[in-house]
C-alpha cells in the first residue's frame, strides 16, 4: 500500500470504537502476525462482553475507515486487516505505553554488566551485550562500538634523536600503539620522563574524550604544575593518542540473527530475511546507526522504511546510545527484528541497557 499520498493520522480522527479496534487489530498482529478478521474480532469482542454488540458489519465499516487512514490495510480480499508501517508508527506514538523493565531482564544485565569485567576487555563486555540483548528480546543484539572508546593503560615516551621521540600506548585492551612525534628543541631528559608520569598519574583508564575533558579542567593546575617544554610533550602524546584512536574502524557487534528466522514461513519474509543478512555482513554505512541514536537523548524506533538502513528487509530497529565518562555519545545498542517486535517490552530494555553500558565503559559501577 502506498502511503505517500495518505495524511498523518490524529488521535483525535478517531472515536473511541475505532481506537479499541485499532488497538486490537496491532495487538493481533504483534502476537500472532496475522491478519484479524471482522468475524474474529467480533466473537472476541462478544466473549470478552466488550462493545459485544458489534456485528462483523460494523467492524468492516470501522476497518473500511482505518483502512482510509491510511493505519490498516488487508493483504489480499477477505484476509482481514494487518497495521501499515504508519499505522504501527501511529500506535507506538499514541497508543504503547512503556514500563518498567522487567524484573527478569533487569536481574540479568545486572548480573552481566553491572560491573566492569575483571581480566575482561571493554569489547567482550560489548559482546556479551548484542548476546543478551539477543536473549532477552528474541531478535537479534546490536552493539555499535565507537572507534574513541578505548582506555589508556600506559604511556610512555622515548626519545630517538635531539627533535624526535616515539611515543607507546598501551590500552587496557591489550593493544599496543607507537607513535613518532616531534620533540621542542632543547627539551631536557628529565622531561620526558616527567610528562610520562603526569599522563599515567591522571589519565590512566580514561577514554580520549575522558582524557581531554580531564586536561581542560585541569588547565591552570597543569600551567604551574609543569613547564611549557614538558606541557608541550604531554600536549603530542595526547595528539598521537587521538591519531591511533582516528585509525581504529568502527565495529558491530550482532548476535541471535538464528532468532530472525523463527516464526518465518512466507517466501516474502524470508527474501527480506535475506536482504537483512546482506545489510548486516556489509556493514556499510554503520555511522547512520550511531546517527539515529545521537538525535534523540534516548531510545529510538525505526519501523520499516523509515529506517534508512536496513530499509531493504523491512525491518524495525530499536537503538539507544550510551557515553563515555565525559558524556560523550560513542556508541549504540539496540535491537533489529520484524515490524512485529514487542515494542513495549523492548525499549526499556534497550534504555537500560544503554544505562548500564554507559557506566560500565566509564568505570563505574551500578
Amino acid at each position: 500500500m502506498d502511503q505517500s499520498a495518505s495524511p498523518s493520522p490524529r488521535l483525535e480522527d478517531l472515536d473511541e470504537r475505532s481506537r479499541d479496534i485499532f488497538r486490537r487489530v496491532v495487538d493481533h498482529y504483534l502476537s500472532q502476525g496475522e491478519p484479524l478478521g471482522s468475524r474474529t474480532l467480533s466473537r472476541d469482542l462478544m466473549r470478552s462482553n466488550a462493545q459485544s454488540s458489534l456485528s462483523p458489519a460494523t467492524i468492516r465499516n470501522v476497518m473500511s475507515d482505518l483502512e482510509a487512514l491510511g493505519l490498516v490495510f488487508a493483504p489480499h480480499i477477505s484476509a482481514g486487516r494487518l497495521p501499515t508501517e504508519l499505522g504501527l508508527r501511529f500506535f507506538v506514538d499514541a497508543f504503547m505505553e512503556v514500563g518498567a523493565i522487567p524484573e527478569d531482564a533487569r536481574a540479568s544485565l545486572d548480573a552481566s554488566l553491572g560491573r566492569r569485567p575483571s581480566g575482561g576487555t571493554v569489547e567482550e563486555a560489548l559482546t556479551e551485550t548484542s548476546t543478551l540483548l539477543s536473549g532477552l528480546t528474541a531478535s537479534a543484539g546490536l552493539v555499535l562500538a565507537a572507534k574513541a572508546d578505548r582506555r589508556l593503560k600506559h604511556i610512555e615516551f622515548i626519545q630517538l634523536e635531539p627533535t624526535k621521540g616515539l611515543v607507546v600506548l598501551v590500552g587496557e585492551d591489550g593493544q599496543v600503539e607507537n607513535r613518532l612525534i616531534d620533540l621542542p628543541d632543547g627539551l631536557p631528559a628529565s622531561a620526558l620522563a616527567e610528562a610520562s608520569n603526569f599522563l599515567n598519574a591522571h589519565l590512566r583508564g580514561k577514554t580520549l574524550a575522558g582524557a581531554q575533558a580531564a586536561l581542560a579542567e585541569r588547565e591552570a593546575a597543569i600551567s604551574a604544575e609543569l613547564d611549557r617544554l614538558t606541557r608541550q610533550v604531554v600536549d603530542a602524546g595526547i595528539a598521537s593518542w587521538a591519531g591511533a584512536e582516528e585509525g581504529r574502524p568502527r565495529q558491530l557487534i550482532v548476535r541471535g540473527r538464528a532468532n530472525l528466522l523463527e516464526d518465518v514461513s512466507a517466501l516474502e519474509d524470508l527474501e527480506r530475511i535475506r536482504l537483512l543478512f546482506e545489510d548486516l555482513d556489509s556493514k556499510k554505512e554503520l555511522t547512520r546507526l550511531l546517527t539515529a541514536a545521537e538525535t534523540a537523548e534516548g531510545v529510538r524506533i525505526f519501523i520499516g522504511s523509515e529506517n534508512k538502513l536496513f530499509s531493504l528487509s523491512g525491518s524495525s530497529m530499536i537503538v539507544a546510545p550510551y557515553h563515555d565518562d565525559a558524556g560523550t555519545i560513542v556508541g549504540a545498542v539496540g535491537v533489529i527484528g520484524p515490524t512485529r517486535l514487542n515494542y513495549s517490552r523492548i525499549v526499556p530494555v534497550v534504555d537500560y541497557t544503554a544505562g548500564l553500558v554507559s557506566r560500565l565503559i566509564s568505570g563505574g559501577q551500578s
